[in-house]
């Protein structure tokens, strides 16, 4: 029961962290599909940094590097769907499909050929951060807690007080909503879509880190985040592109999620003698069920996917 409540936690973080980049996105009008492709590159930038982080570096040093690299490869990474959704006014759907695609290809090519240069014969696009990955976990009484549940739980919090209580959080829900009301009053609505992408890009590639060192400590870039930026898209779908609502919704397809890693250890899940296979669908079976009653009263915001012209009214 510890062990489902360990990876329940880890796997929700990793939801939230994504679902609340979504979120912002979304609530300045731009759609990002492409969270799938940022979680990639955060795993990426922060897998690299395990790998050739200095020899001794502190835990404190390891954990701020490592998450300063996934956050900062996440950014500019996310700065192409800025880039093309509202300088290009290009189809976000489009374009975020397009970043999924080719942050998998891009990150396994990258990998293979570094593998291949520093050792011939090895062409795997596997990164390993055996040692590196202690110093984001803490053991209490058997409970394997992770640093990264905290930072997913500050996300959690500064979201919510961004979003509610700031300026700058009701300006960017404005634009998402009525952005010739808000360019009316002086805010640029183009500068507010560029922060909700890049704040999307700072939470997808924290998220991108933290799915990939959830449970394992290697991982090879081939099978990029196994669907679970579009899991994230369904979680800020069911919570309603809320803060709070998405945190239930997080735990909810994270203990699903976290089914797939424990069923062994429960006689009665054990007994039904199902493949794995059936346990690790479950979030996306539950993901498809729970969108298909929901999603008639989903209340996106207005003006989400609809390409701002400053010479409309």
């Amino acid at each position: 029961m510890l062990l489902l409540i360990q990876y329940t936690i880890i796997f929700a973080s990793v939801l939230i962290l994504v679902a609340l980049g979504g979120c912002f996105s979304e609530h300045s009008g731009v759609i990002n599909i492409g969270l799938e492709g940022i979680m990639v590159m955060g795993a990426l930038g922060g897998a690299l940094m395990m790998k050739f982080a200095p020899a001794g570096l502190p835990a404190v040093g390891m954990i701020v590097l490592v998450v300063l690299a996934a956050v900062l490869l996440g950014m500019i990474y996310s700065l192409l769907l800025a880039v093309a959704a509202i300088n290009f006014k290009a189809d976000q759907t489009l374009v975020g499909t397009a970043m999924n695609l080719l942050a998998t290809a891009a990150a396994t090519v990258f990998v293979k050929a570094m593998n291949t240069a520093a050792d011939s014969g090895n062409v795997s696009a596997t990164i390993q951060y055996i040692e590196q990955k202690k110093a984001f976990l803490v053991n209490i009484n058997g409970f394997e807690f992770n640093w990264f549940m905290l930072m997913a739980l500050i996300a959690l919090i500064c979201s919510w007080v961004v979003l509610y209580r700031t300026r700058f959080g009701l300006r960017l829900m404005a634009c998402g909503e009525h952005p010739q009301a808000a360019d009316s009053v002086g805010i640029n609505v183009y500068r507010m879509r560029y922060a909700g992408v890049l704040i999307s890009g700072f939470l997808g590639g924290l998220g991108g880190i933290v799915y990939i060192t959830a449970g394992v400590s290697e991982w090879k870039f081939e099978y990029g985040v196994a669907g679970f930026g579009f899991l994230a898209l369904a979680v800020m779908i069911f919570g309603q592109w809320k803060p709070t609502r998405i945190a239930l919704a997080a735990l909810l397809f994270g203990l699903f999620r976290a089914l797939g890693n424990v069923y062994t250890g429960f006689d009665v899940l054990k007994n039904l003698n199902l493949p794995s296979a059936v346990y690790n669908m479950l979030p996306y079976i539950v993901s498809l069920v729970v969108l298909a009653f929901t999603s008639q009263k989903s209340r996106a915001p207005k003006a989400e996917g609809i390409p701002y012209d400053k010479g409309m009214r």
